[in-house]
């Protein structure tokens, strides 16, 4: 079944209504209809669905392969497999506004084909053109793209952007809707606060964060709730910033359910150099659980096909970013509760997601290797997706948003450490304390991955499913 005719294809399900109300011409030339639904197919791992299909406007960067818009739209305009069970997004995403167009954008040619309007305005993109809110949820992903880099080498996306002009139309109706923000919240702590503070005085569920927390587990790793955890270590091998904030979202995703709840993070500080070799001597981290980290990894002989090379990966941004630290390094985390932990940068592999921790009592380390997918990272969004549509469908957070604000305050601190040499950076203003709550079954318990193998050829299209696979 062709994009075109999903429409039709959903009606005859009963999944929408039988006539498409018309949006107006596209500043892009792209004829397009917004589409209403009135139910929704069950979906595996959630709650029951609402009565109408929520209408989603998605406000992304750059839509090009394997960018983070493409891996999270895919499982957004079609069903996808979660835990192994073909999922309806029981969400409708009706406009897309794009920050940039390159020269192998996929934007115009995914909204023609799928027939969603294309706007030049993420006012116009909530609104379909009018002056009135159109739409029940956002999709914000600001990720990739040719962005610049500041003076501490942070990435300039334009998240805060991208929030603050749709709460604007928000604003404007006296009507809040869901947002979900792709990675952290902002490279600016201020911004990354006021955003959170937006969100709650208006009621705002807001998600945000890492994909990488929600993948399997291998082996299964399950910390005993109100454990009494002394000490943990994240570890990763890709970039400063970036591949950090995903390293802290899983050791925050981890340690938050320990005793007495999350109370905040006191300090900051990343070693490099020398200074990474004199902590390591001078054990600042436990090589014992980096040991036991590591092996969880090389244990799990994960199948993987090989990393592609073209979309994000052949794109070369005009922007060069200040020098990095070489070779390994560490940023060391102290907690107002007296717990410590450490995030390793160790080697260079996009597909290194490794945790290790000690609990009081215990003298063996619990730890567990967090495994992507046979196509990389690519799969972590399956799972992703599914929490933002349910975020969307129940109006309710997954998992708290103070994790995400914790995690952002960490690496920007990280940032500033880099900075300034690597001095340690005091955090009072990180003082976040919440309390954590079941979120497992939002998880990849490793079902996908008997359906789709390192054998199942990866589209390097966009290709989502077609809805015509739920009725098999």
């Amino acid at each position: 079944m062709s994009p075109g005719n999903r429409r039709q294809f959903l009606q005859r399900l009963g999944l929408a209504t039988s006539a498409a109300r018309p949006w107006p011409a596209m500043a892009h030339g792209l004829p397009g209809a917004a589409f209403l639904a009135t139910g929704s197919a069950p979906r595996p791992g959630g709650a029951a669905p609402s009565s109408r299909r929520p209408r989603v406007a998605a406000i992304f960067t750059v839509l090009r392969f394997r960018s983070h818009a493409y891996n999270i739209l895919e499982n957004f305009l079609g069903p996808y497999y979660f835990n192994g069970q073909l999922t309806d997004p029981g969400v409708d995403v009706i406009s897309f506004y794009a920050d940039q167009l390159p020269q192998d954008d996929m934007a115009r040619e995914v909204a023609r084909r799928f027939d969603i309007p294309l706007y030049t305005s993420i006012e116009s993109a909530l609104c379909g053109g009018s002056r009135q809110l159109n739409v029940d949820a956002v999709l914000i992903i600001g990720e990739h793209g040719d962005y610049a880099y500041n003076a501490r080498g942070q990435h300039l996306y334009p998240r805060k952007r991208f929030f603050d002009e749709s709460v604007a139309v928000m604003r404007r109706a006296n009507r809040f809707v869901p947002i979900f923000n792709d990675k952290h919240l902002s490279y600016r702590w201020d911004w990354a606060k006021e955003m959170y503070d937006t969100a709650r005085a208006h009621r705002m569920p807001l998600l945000a964060g890492s994909s990488v927390p929600l993948a399997e587990r291998r082996p299964p790793l399950e910390l005993p709730d109100q454990a009494s955890i002394e000490e943990a270590v994240s570890i990763h091998g890709g970039g400063l910033e970036s591949y950090d904030f995903h390293a802290l979202e899983v050791l925050q995703s981890l340690v938050e359910a320990r005793m007495g709840g999350e109370t905040g993070v006191a300090s900051v500080e990343l070693l490099t150099g020398k200074k990474f070799q004199q902590a390591q001597a001078a054990g600042r981290w436990s090589q014992e659980l980096v040991d036991a980290a590591m092996r969880a990894e090389q244990s799990m002989r994960a199948a993987r096909q090989p990393r592609p090379t073209t979309g994000v990966f052949q794109a070369k941004p005009k922007s060069t970013r200040p020098p990095t630290p070489a070779g390994p390094y560490a940023i060391s985390v102290q907690y107002r509760d007296g717990m410590r932990a450490t995030v390793l940068k160790l080697g260079s592999s996009a597909d290194r997601w490794n945790f290790a921790c000690r609990l009081r009592g215990e003298d063996q380390p619990r730890a567990t290797a967090f495994f992507n997918s046979p196509w990389g990272n690519r799969g972590l969004f399956k799972a992703l997706s599914h929490a933002i549509q349910e975020h969307f469908i129940q109006r309710v957070e997954p998992y708290p948003a103070e994790r995400t604000l914790l995690t952002t305050g960490m690496v920007a601190a990280v940032m500033d450490s880099h900075a300034q040499q690597g001095q340690r950076i005091d955090t009072p203003h990180l003082q976040i304390a919440y309390q954590a709550r079941p979120w497992d079954h939002f998880r990849e318990q490793g079902a996908t991955w008997q359906v789709i193998t390192a054998k199942t050829p990866q589209p390097t299209t966009f290709q989502p499913r077609p809805f015509s696979e739920l009725r098999r």
